[in-house]
């Protein structure tokens, strides 16, 4: 006799036998499965077929499982379950209660807006996970939500023709001086080249967004300091040691010693939601969305959420 192959039992087999352990008879399971005797003596009939064992004692008294029938009916009502539950973790994955959202997104909206989102999501759906890839760089951003590895990202506008992009926010640049600075109102050029320059490197987004502001108006400034970390940049300018031109959400909390002006001519950056246009985004990335807007309506903001042409 050969090895038993146990793909070719079949579900239906199994609800048979647990149905006649339960009511006693091949005429009770048929009626509580809502299928003809026959369907289900067909079922026991190749289950048993297929086991090489016999499962049920049949005779005049009715109808009774074999000790081994027992025991694999046991085993019956496990896979049962299992199937169960199969069905209800997909089930409500479907509604949009289980599942993940992955996120990537830059520092400072990481810092200043994801947590309220996340706690916004959480009270709307407990089950949700938020897989958060974070990054220093906005074109990290887009390459991780090109690459699938996040649904979605926070990143600057406008992006590529191969993202669905929505506004969230327009973020202005400004002047951080020490705190021996009088306090002035806009900056001229001559007043910026006054004093060392504290910038990103050159390839973090808002050191691009400078740079190109610089060259648009034909005064470009070279940076005494680059420095990676806004908070090292901030410390810096505390201590006299220069200014910085930095985004306002990337700065805050501003350190109230820290002297605040504007540029002459405003610069700001749009940041705004991208996910790829060719995707097909599960139930949670829309209740994700939703929780953000929720967040943005309750801070007073109008967030549609209407696609920003490319």
């Amino acid at each position: 006799m050969g090895d038993i192959n146990p793909y070719r039992l079949k579900v239906s087999q199994l609800r048979a036998l647990v149905a006649i352990a339960d009511t006693g008879t091949f005429i009770q399971a048929a009626l509580a499965l809502d299928l003809s005797q026959s369907s289900i003596s067909h079922a026991i009939a190749t289950l048993e077929e297929e086991l090489g064992v016999v499962l049920l004692n049949r005779g005049n008294q009715g109808t009774t499982l074999t000790p081994l029938g027992e025991d694999i009916t046991a085993e019956a009502r496990q896979v049962l379950q299992h199937l169960e539950t199969i069905t209800q973790k997909a089930q409500t994955a479907r509604g949009g209660e289980q599942g993940q959202v992955r996120v990537a997104i830059f520092r400072s909206m990481a810092t200043h807006v994801l947590p309220e989102v996340i706690q916004q999501l959480r009270s709307t759906h407990p089950g949700l996970q938020v897989v958060i890839e974070e990054s220093p760089y906005f074109s990290a951003v887009d390459e991780a939500v090109r690459q699938g590895r996040a649904d979605i990202g926070f990143t600057y506008l406008p992006a590529s023709k191969e993202f669905e992009s929505w506004e969230l926010l327009r973020d202005r640049y400004l002047v951080l001086m020490p705190p021996t600075t009088p306090a002035v109102g806009p900056l001229t050029w001559d007043d910026l080249q006054q004093y060392p320059l504290i910038l990103p490197p050159v390839i973090d987004g808002c050191r691009m967004l400078i740079d190109r502001y610089f060259k648009a108006i034909g005064r470009p400034i070279p940076p005494t300091y680059e420095v990676k970390e806004d908070s090292t940049a901030l410390g810096m300018v505390q201590r006299g040691l220069g200014i910085t031109i930095m985004a306002k959400l990337a700065a805050e909390p501003i350190p109230p010693s820290i002297q605040v002006a504007e540029l002459a001519v405003p610069l700001e950056r749009i940041i705004g939601v991208i996910q790829r246009a060719d995707a097909l985004l599960p139930p949670p990335v829309y209740a994700f969305m939703d929780a953000l807007k929720q967040v943005w309506q309750q801070s007073g903001l109008t967030l549609d959420l209407v696609p920003v042409q490319p």
